[in-house]
C-alpha cells in the first residue's frame, strides 16, 4: 500500500528579526513531517497486525517454551477452523433465503456438494459469499446447473473481478433460442462495388464509453468468462428479423440490406453459468449507443 505523508506548512509571522525567521521553518517543518510520518506508520502497523490476527498470527506468538508454542499453534488452528465454519454458515444462510421456482426430484451429487463445501469455506468476503449461496440454492433445486469447473474458476475470483463481470452482464444480450449471452458491439457489412462513394458510418460501439473498458475485457478473457476475440454471426439477408433481449428490453432487428453480420463477444460456458446468478441492471447508455450503430443497417423496434 502506498503511504503518502502529510505535509504541514505552518504559517510563520514575519518579524523584524530576519535571523529568527530564517531558522524557524527549518526547525518546525521537519519535525511536523516526522510526526505525520510516525502517525501513518503506526496506522499501517495496526492494520497489518489486525489482518494477521485474523489468521492467528502475532509477532511474538512462538514462544521458546514448547508448551506455550503448542498452545499458540492450537489457538491459531482454532481461529482458522472457526473462520471457515463461519464462512460456510454465511453461505448456508444466504442459500436458505433464495427463492427458486423450479424444483426437481433429482438428488444433489455428493461429490459436487463436498467439493463445493471445501471451496466455499475459504470464501471470506460478503459479496462473494452471497454469490456462492445463490449457486448452492440453484444447484439443490436443479442439480447439474453448475459444473465443478465453474466453481474452481469462481473460487479464484475476487469481489473486484465480480464487479467487472457484472458490468459485462449489464450489456449482454441473448436470443430467445439461445442460452449463451453475447455482448453485441456492432456489425460488419460486406463491401459493395460503390461503397467507397458513401459516407463512412459507425460500425462498433465504443465499449469504454459505456463503462466496459479494454482492460475490463482483457480481465474477462483471462478469467475465461468471455472468449478472447470478437465473433461474427452469419450474414443476414434483406428483411430477415432477429430479436435479442438485453436485460429487460427486447430489441428486434430487421435487416435493411444483405451482407450484414453482427459482431459480438461471446460468453464461455463458465461465463454463461455465472451469468444466470448476477443481478442485472440495464445500461441505458450502452443500449442507445448500440441502437445508433445498428440503425445504419437494421430497422429497430
Amino acid at each position: 500500500m502506498k503511504i503518502t505523508p502529510q505535509h504541514f506548512s505552518p504559517e510563520i509571522r514575519k518579524t523584524q528579526n530576519s535571523e529568527v525567521n530564517s531558522t524557524k521553518p527549518n526547525i518546525d517543518q521537519p519535525a511536523a513531517e516526522k510526526v505525520a510520518s510516525t502517525v501513518q506508520t503506526d496506522a499501517s502497523r495496526q492494520r497489518m497486525l489486525s489482518w494477521f490476527a485474523r489468521v492467528g498470527i502475532s509477532p511474538s506468538m512462538l514462544s521458546p517454551d514448547p508448551k506455550k508454542q503448542k498452545h499458540a499453534l492450537e489457538r491459531r488452528k482454532q481461529i482458522l477452523e472457526t473462520q471457515k465454519a463461519s464462512n460456510l454458515q454465511a453461505v448456508l444462510n444466504i442459500a436458505l433465503n433464495v427463492s427458486i421456482n423450479e424444483q426437481t426430484s433429482d438428488n444433489l451429487d455428493p461429490d459436487w456438494f463436498f467439493a463445493f463445501s471445501t471451496m466455499a469455506e475459504e470464501i471470506y468476503s460478503s459479496p462473494m459469499q452471497e454469490l456462492w449461496g445463490k449457486i448452492f440454492a440453484v444447484e439443490v433445486a436443479r442439480p447439474g446447473s453448475f459444473s465443478l469447473r465453474t466453481l474452481q474458476l469462481l473460487k479464484t475470483l475476487t469481489h473486484r473481478d465480480a464487479k467487472v463481470f457484472n458490468k459485462a452482464v449489464n450489456v449482454a444480450s441473448r436470443k430467445s433460442s439461445d442460452a449463451v449471452p453475447r455482448i453485441l458491439v456492432g456489425y460488419h457489412k460486406r463491401k459493395g462495388l460503390f461503397s467507397f462513394l458513401k459516407k463512412p458510418t459507425p460500425e462498433q460501439v465504443n465499449l469504454a464509453s459505456v463503462g466496459l473498458s479494454y482492460p475490463d475485457l482483457l480481465s474477462l478473457q483471462e478469467m475465461k468468462l468471455i472468449y478472447a476475440s470478437e465473433i461474427e454471426s452469419g450474414e443476414y439477408i434483406e428483411g430477415q428479423q432477429v430479436t435479442w433481449r438485453c436485460v429487460n428490453e427486447n430489441i428486434t432487428l430487421t435487416c435493411k440490406t444483405p451482407g450484414v453480420a453482427l459482431v459480438y463477444y461471446k460468453f464461455t460456458s463458465v461465463g454463461s453459468e455465472l451469468y444466470k446468478l448476477v443481478t442485472k441492471s440495464s445500461n441505458e447508455t450502452y443500449l442507445q449507443a448500440l441502437k445508433h450503430v445498428l440503425g445504419e443497417v437494421f430497422n429497430i423496434s
